[in-house]
């Protein structure tokens, strides 16, 4: 009975002291909210396509590997003064009444000897090493008709170029004189006083059956290089060389519903 009395007495102390000798616990309190982080400053950028324009609507033309050109006023008598090839003027429309289109191409062909001939609905180019190339005409009255029509050749870079009318739209084809290689370009080719580079231009900002805007081509070789082309919202008109580096054009555009032009100066060869 005395060691159940000396227990009672002693047990408590003991308790109090062992749970003081244990390890302390960290232990939330409810009544105090945990601090929380501070905010950060950093903000993820926003990742958006690559827009035609970047600082001014027409000013600015952006390449696909990023390579920004801008674009300048540039004078009208300069422009008028540069010499301008005869396969670089206006090419008359297969829509245009006024004209008879066989009878223009027939006159070109007067001078090209055997090397470019026409026989019936069939146009043939004769390359210098390599067979004849043909093209044949199909004058149905739906989305299959074609016609093929010779504009001129093109010693500089060696090369015959042939409008393509389509039942709406149409483009250009370059044709080597020494292999038949054919190569698609918009526009009739304006060529760099060197011979290197030439850039085709093509406005059709209204219609859009064509593309509108600018493509670059390296002639060095025998073969056709495309360097770069861009689709942008304003049309390319009459591309001349101001030097090996520079070309000036006729920058159309809409305002209002209505095609504006103005002319710019571009350094396209870096």
């Amino acid at each position: 009975m005395s060691r159940l009395r000396a227990f009672l007495l002693v047990g408590p102390f003991l308790l109090s002291t062992a749970c003081t000798l244990m390890p302390r616990q960290e232990r939330g309190h409810p009544a105090t909210p945990l601090p929380l982080p501070a905010p950060s400053t950093y903000t993820r950028p926003t990742l958006r396509q690559p827009t035609i324009y970047k600082r001014a609507h027409l000013d600015t033309l952006i390449l696909p590997a990023g390579r920004i050109l801008t674009l300048y006023p540039a004078p009208r008598p300069i422009y008028e003064s540069l010499p301008t090839p005869a396969w670089l003027r206006p090419i008359p429309s297969a829509a245009d009444e006024e004209l008879d289109l066989t009878a223009e191409e027939r006159a070109r062909l007067r001078t090209t000897g055997r090397t470019a001939q026409r026989v019936g609905r069939t146009l043939w180019l004769r390359p210098s090493a390599a067979p004849p190339v043909r093209f044949v005409d199909n004058p149905v009255e739906n989305e299959d008709n074609i016609a093929y029509e010779y504009v001129d050749a093109i010693p500089a870079i060696h090369q015959w170029l042939i409008s393509v009318h389509l039942y709406e739209g149409g483009y250009f084809l370059l044709v080597d004189q020494r292999t038949g290689r054919r190569t698609e370009v918009w526009s009739p080719p304006a060529i760099s006083p060197d011979g290197l580079h030439f850039v085709c231009g093509n406005s059709d900002v209204l219609a859009h059956y064509d593309p509108s805007g600018l493509q670059l081509w390296a002639a060095d070789g025998l073969r056709l290089r495309k360097l770069w082309e861009r689709q942008v919202e304003w049309g390319v008109s009459g591309p001349r060389w101001l030097d090996n580096r520079t070309i000036l054009f006729e920058q159309d555009y809409l305002e209002k519903g209505d095609v504006e032009t103005r002319l710019v100066r571009l350094t396209i060869i870096p």
